[in-house]
């Protein structure tokens, strides 16, 4: 039934029109990973390599994030779902307008809806911004659990921005390990991280 909805839903993104985003997008990325998880990660929206493969985080911070999560025991083809605030590529990887956040917030929010995650992690501000506050800074803000409509929400750093400040792989991690306990806490008391907690 799940797939099914995804698959409908996925075939809505991909004809949508709703912003000028669709105008220069090869493809949409609607997301990846398996809907029936308890932890869900929602990033920005998709770079040049994302929108040409047609799936989220397959670049460099997508590696990046993927050897993240591995640190704390989650898997996107176990126990992740992947998504973005938008599905198309914005030119020249630009910060997403709030109108056109705004367009693509619908099918988001269904993703939400259907996934039912225990915990959301936000990556960056373009993330925090288009779920919690249009006028939120993930400076202040990561690293302390948010609610969003009953759901824990923990704002971190995006992978890219690791890339270009290695200096806050540290902070991330912490994050990461707040993460972990929230996930032991509401979803598997024995879920094993691979890095220590």
């Amino acid at each position: 039934m799940i797939e099914q909805e995804f698959r409908r839903m996925d075939e809505a993104v991909r004809a949508c029109e709703r912003c000028e985003l669709h105008r220069k997008r090869t493809q949409a990325v609607f997301g990846m990973g398996n809907p029936f998880s308890e932890l869900m990660v929602i990033g920005e929206g998709p770079g040049e390599e994302e929108d040409r493969q047609g799936l989220p985080f397959v670049g460099k911070s997508g590696q990046l994030l993927d050897r993240i999560l591995a640190a704390g025991g989650f898997s996107r083809n176990e126990n992740v779902y992947i998504a973005n605030i938008v599905k198309c590529r914005p030119p020249d990887n630009r910060e997403p307008s709030p109108e056109e956040r705004s367009a693509c917030f619908p099918y988001l929010e269904e993703q939400i809806r259907m996934i039912r995650p225990s915990i959301i992690i936000l990556l960056g501000s373009t993330a925090l911004k288009g779920l919690l506050d249009p006028d939120g800074k993930i400076t202040r803000v990561r690293g302390k659990w948010q609610m969003w409509n009953d759901i824990w929400v923990m704002p971190t750093y995006h992978p890219s921005a690791l890339l270009r400040n290695p200096e806050l792989k540290k902070d991330t991690w912490e994050d990461i390990k707040e993460v972990v306990r929230k996930y032991r806490e509401l979803v598997d008391p024995k879920h094993l991280a691979e890095r220590p907690i």
